[in-house]
């Protein structure tokens, strides 16, 4: 099977060095439900059913995107008010190796009502053009840091906050998408988004969002952001 290609420049950020390369991206995979504590995640579902928000067929549950929402640039455009980033891990494979980013899974919240897979298409995914190699990071993993901000009354204000440890690791989200995919499983070009932490004060639109990897251990960091233009819904 073919599959359709996006050419992004990135910059690979491995601790003996950095160099810049271009990553053609054949897969775009956005991980949902991917928390540790099952328990939780559960309550989290029964609350969103409330909302008219359909319970997801699996969890963790692997949808796929057009690569063409993937992007490295610092806007995007959304239609109507109902939109809102989230950050999360990423890991693309490039060269048979697997790095580490972060991005946005900037989302449509009315669409959700309708369908998560269509809310989670119509939305561009912004990541930072960065990566680490996930090999240098793997052992102390638990302990990074993802956290997210937003622009709000003109602050900026910490819209996400916590350790990547309340997702399921990389190789645990590999492995379970290489058991269900029927394209031969997590390849090169493969590009994933591993899942995100709650909002702090509620989902909500903002005008601008930027988000971060921390690593404490190696004293790093990847981020990005990038501005929210609303375009009007016309009926």
């Amino acid at each position: 099977m073919t599959h359709a290609e996006k050419i992004l420049p990135v910059i690979l950020e491995p601790l003996a060095g950095d160099r810049e390369t271009r990553l053609a991206v054949r897969r775009l995979i956005v991980a949902g439900w991917t928390g540790r504590d099952t328990v939780a995640m559960e309550a989290h579902i029964r609350e969103l059913e409330e909302l008219g928000i359909p319970r997801p067929a699996r969890t963790p549950i692997f949808y796929r995107n057009a690569v063409s929402r993937l992007t490295t640039g610092d806007r995007i455009e959304v239609t109507g008010s109902n939109t809102s980033g989230e950050a999360e891990f990423v890991i693309a494979r490039l060269g048979g190796e697997d790095w580490v980013g972060v991005g946005s899974d900037h989302t449509d919240r009315e669409l959700e009502k309708q369908g998560i897979t269509i809310a989670k298409q119509i939305c561009d995914k912004p990541i930072a053009p960065a990566f680490w190699r996930y090999s240098e990071v793997a052992a102390h993993w638990d302990q990074l840091i993802l956290r997210a901000y937003i622009r709000e009354n003109n602050n900026r204000v910490v819209y996400q906050e916590g350790p990547v440890a309340k997702m399921r690791s990389p190789q645990d989200l590999i492995s379970l998408f290489d058991i269900e995919d029927a394209g031969g499983g997590f390849a090169d070009g493969d590009v994933m988004m591993c899942g995100t932490l709650a909002a702090i004060g509620g989902i909500r639109p903002a005008e601008h969002f930027s988000f971060e990897l921390v690593d404490p251990v190696l004293d790093r960091r990847l981020s990005h952001g990038y501005a929210v233009d609303e375009l009007p819904v016309e009926g």
